[in-house]
């Protein structure tokens, strides 16, 4: 199963007249990154970062100038994308922007099929919170100290390792680790020796004697409307 974790940073909130300005994406492969990745930055035309959005990512317009448009980026995007399920923490604000950028050039949507909010995800797994990619780190022990402001590619990264562990990757690896000795094991051993063991008495009933006998006398009420009697006969 191919999936790609990916992250955007825009101009501002509205993603009817805010736009893109930075997507970053880590392909997974069964769960495991594959070590490809995406990263593009994004010049919005004539849209300007709001101080606000500038205060959270730091993109300036002056650094965004003579980046590409999104029109000249859309088909690599989608060849990183094809086939692959787009998974985001708060997957709603990513691909609302997304889907009207693609509207902007007649590209159809992304199926909501094809969408997983690893935001849901966690408020599901963790529903005391609380549940903002930096909490999910300090919850899952991975290291965000680099992550002074937003970025696409470094939090698509640091969410690649939340998604993984919320999915119990570590310790699912450990199992294949152990599975695969043991089945190592398995082919070297020649001799396979089969050892019974009867207890020389039986142990002494942990029931007491007016507990069997109100066991009993449920049992007779119930008649043939008693499990128990299959099994007792």
């Amino acid at each position: 199963m191919r999936e790609v974790i990916f992250d955007t940073e825009t101009t501002g909130l509205d993603n009817k007249a805010d736009r893109v300005i930075e997507i970053g994406g880590i392909e997974l492969l069964n769960h495991f990154p594959t070590g490809r990745t995406f990263h593009v930055y994004i010049n919005p035309g004539d849209r300007k970062v709001h101080p606000d959005a500038l205060a959270v990512h730091g993109i300036t317009d002056e650094f965004l100038k003579d980046k590409p448009v999104f029109a000249n980026i859309v088909a690599d995007l989608q060849e990183f994308f094809e086939g692959a399920k787009w998974i985001a923490h708060n997957a709603t604000f990513d691909m609302g922007f997304i889907n009207a950028e693609f509207d902007r050039l007649s590209i159809p949507p992304v199926p909501s099929d094809l969408v997983i909010d690893t935001l849901s995800l966690a408020r599901r797994k963790h529903p005391m919170g609380p549940n903002s990619l930096d909490a999910l780190c300090r919850r899952y022990g991975i290291d965000n100290s680099h992550r002074t402001k937003h970025g696409a590619l470094l939090d698509s990264e640091l969410l690649a390792e939340v998604y993984i562990e919320m999915l119990g990757g570590r310790q699912a690896a450990l199992g294949l680790t152990s599975v695969d000795t043991r089945r190592n094991q398995s082919v070297e051993m020649t001799d396979i020796v089969e050892i019974s063991y009867e207890r020389p008495r039986s142990l002494p009933p942990r029931l007491s004697a007016i507990e069997v006998e109100g066991h009993a006398k449920l049992v007779a009420r119930l008649k043939d409307r008693a499990i128990w009697s299959k099994y007792s006969a």
